[in-house]
């Protein structure tokens, strides 16, 4: 039996005010605990694409529905992990106070935490290996330590699907083979997309990745060339693949 789709799109177009396209007729089909790569150039919409998922923005033509539902509608149960941002990494604030944002959208009403918000945060770093953080201000993080507390943060909602936006761009080799080791064992109970720049890193966890530049075509891991690529990108690129 095939998995239920999560996130359907259908004839999907974007563009801003002047009018410059931005995404055109996006159709593609997500399902559940799906791990879904996104490539493609600068400016291509990689970031657009995600921000409709997470019902950030909205499409302006076509259609997109989350979980049965409008994105918006269903934003509690979206983990979204935005590019990196050294502003808010600068944000006096600890990790644990930081993660516990997260649960901010299923908290009381007042927007005080309860014990099960507090539960939820300390269950959360201890599955990402981070407790010994706790009180650590997010200023003196790497950067591939900051981006395992955004994570921690998208995770603490209890999501069903998790949106990531180049989470590694940051970070050096090891980390962003570390955290997509987490990914991948995150995906056992999560369907996530990642939009990333290193198609050799991540076409060794994902199970298929969409290529977009404007346009859209999903492709599995093993039917990525460099012929492909350069047709996505219009740019001689080489496709390396990553061993562990």
């Amino acid at each position: 039996m095939m998995p239920k789709i999560v996130i359907d799109i259908q004839k999907l177009s974007f563009f801003y005010e002047k009018g410059v396209k931005i995404l055109d007729n996006i159709n593609l089909r997500i399902h559940e605990k799906e791990f879904l790569g996104i490539v493609g150039p600068n400016g291509g919409g990689k970031s657009t694409l995600i921000k409709l998922m997470g019902g950030l923005i909205s499409p302006v033509k076509g259609k997109i529905v989350v979980l049965g539902k409008s994105p918006k509608t269903m934003r509690t149960e979206i983990g979204y992990v935005p590019q990196f941002s050294t502003c808010e990494k600068h944000f006096p604030i600890s990790v644990r106070d930081m993660i516990l944002m997260g649960r901010l959208g299923k908290t009381s009403w007042g927007g005080f935490y309860r014990k099960k918000d507090k539960a939820m945060v300390a269950k959360i770093m201890e599955e990402l290996e981070i407790s010994s953080w706790k009180d650590r201000p997010i200023g003196m993080l790497s950067g591939g330590e900051f981006q395992r507390v955004l994570i921690a943060r998208a995770l603490v909602c209890d999501p069903k699907i998790l949106l990531l936006d180049e989470p590694v761009s940051s970070t050096d080799p090891q980390a962003e083979e570390n955290i997509f080791d987490l990914l991948k064992r995150l995906n056992e109970r999560v369907t996530i997309i990642v939009v990333s720049h290193d198609i050799g890193l991540i076409s060794h966890y994902v199970h298929r990745v969409a290529c977009l530049n404007i346009t859209l075509v999903c492709h599995k891991t093993s039917q990525l060339t460099d012929v492909l690529l350069q047709e996505i990108y219009k740019t001689p690129i080489r496709f390396i693949q990553h061993y562990q």
